[in-house]
């Protein structure tokens, strides 16, 4: 049950190519943004879509696959944990965002 503590299962399509880094440290860090749309009915019986944007980091070797072989419009699925963090920008103003990090990754349609 550990494993249920902070977990996150999502499929989604990517918003936009991903943004490859290599830190300081040396190690690769890639970032992307997924949405995922969720649709029901209201109370006139009218379809109604929400679309959610989630954070996407990957690290290590996923980063380096995931910087390599994704790209705009593409669907994944993902499974990581939850993180909160906050950063200030050069403005001084404080920011905050919740980004998923991923554990697995999976290439989904066609090849």
């Amino acid at each position: 049950m550990r494993n249920l503590r902070n977990s996150v299962q999502l499929i989604g399509r990517l918003g936009k190519d991903p943004e490859a880094k290599t830190l300081t440290s040396g190690k690769a860090m890639t970032t992307f943004s997924i949405a995922t749309t969720d649709s029901y009915k209201n109370a006139d019986g009218e379809k109604v879509e929400d679309t959610q944007w989630h954070n996407i980091v990957t690290w290590g070797r996923k980063a380096e696959i995931a910087a390599e072989y994704l790209k705009k419009g593409q669907e994944v699925a993902v499974e990581g944990k939850l993180v909160h963090r906050n950063f200030e920008t050069s403005g001084g103003e404080k920011r905050y965002i919740t980004e998923i990090n991923v554990n697995e990754l999976v290439m989904m349609g066609k090849k």
